[in-house]
């Protein structure tokens, strides 16, 4: 019995590569069906955080054997419901400083994931390599998220702002308003464009980068479905291959293993991704 716990409204085929989706398509590749040997449930608070702590004790009260939890409001959630359900997490965030796990060696608890950074969040690296692409840039918009749980990547992108002189206006995006947000960023005169690691914004990345592209900002994201999908520029994990692995810790729950036992899980190849045709629209001479 799994249990999925995420922060987004649930996916859409349309959404493509998400990590809610490809969980269970990746256990049904190890043999988990649906309906035959794998129960499934899912809680979405479809962008309504606080709702996360609810939709989290029903899942242990529908006595699910293993929670996986997208992001850290997820998973602190889900640790807050139960502390002998083992939670499996995917997220960008720091889980020793929140206190989900005691380290990343030995989580110790019923908690341990995967990360989709090695160390920190990346933010500071990739406005390094946004700063690169568009040497000009003395203003780049940072666009968030109105989710807590992406303050840490805000603060590291903040840190790295000040040691490349740049300044960096951040914007939220509030009740799904992409339009609002890219008004009232625009209304800085941005150079370019930081788009946060988020899964609201993979989800819903095909109408940032028509939003991108309508004010001519050269953007760097996480992913490279996003470039893919004609975004500039990415730096970050695979997303696949992070998610894959999540499948696989449940997996090994599944078979008996404890996850103070299993270790949280770094990256350990990370991919620079660029649209050379999206650069020439710019542009841009990469």
């Amino acid at each position: 019995r799994l249990g999925l716990l995420a922060p987004t409204p649930p996916p859409t085929p349309a959404d493509g590569t998400v990590a809610v989706r490809s969980v269970p398509a990746f256990l049904e590749e190890m043999g988990y069906l649906p309906g035959r040997n794998l129960v499934l449930e899912q809680r979405y608070a479809a962008g309504r955080l606080e709702q996360l702590p609810a939709l989290a004790r029903e899942l242990v009260r529908a006595r699910i054997d293993v929670i996986v939890a997208i992001g850290s409001a997820a998973t602190r959630a889900a640790r807050a419901a139960t502390t002998t359900v083992p939670v499996v997490f995917l997220g960008n965030f720091d889980p020793i400083a929140i206190g989900l796990v005691k380290s990343l060696a030995r989580p110790e608890a019923n908690v341990t994931g995967v990360l989709i950074a090695p160390a920190g969040t990346l933010a500071g690296k990739k406005l390094e390599l946004l700063k690169e692409a568009v040497p000009r840039a003395a203003r780049i918009a940072l666009l968030s998220h109105e989710d807590p749980g992406l303050r840490a990547q805000e603060q590291e992108t903040r840190g790295a702002a000040v040691t490349l002189g740049i300044a960096l206006p951040v914007t939220r995006v509030v009740g799904g308003d992409y339009e609002r947000a890219f008004t009232a960023l625009a209304a800085d005169r941005p150079d370019a464009l930081f788009v946060v690691a988020s899964t609201y914004f993979m989800r819903d990345r095909k109408r940032i980068i028509e939003l991108a592209a309508r004010h001519r900002l050269p953007a760097i994201y996480e992913w490279p479905e996003q470039v893919e999908d004609g975004g500039l520029m990415s730096y970050g994990s695979d997303l696949s291959v992070t998610t894959r692995r999540v499948a696989q810790y449940v997996d090994r729950i599944f078979k008996g293993a404890g996850p103070g036992h299993l270790p949280v899980e770094q990256p350990t190849e990370l991919q620079l991704v660029i649209n050379l045709r999206t650069a020439r629209a710019l542009g841009l001479d990469l």
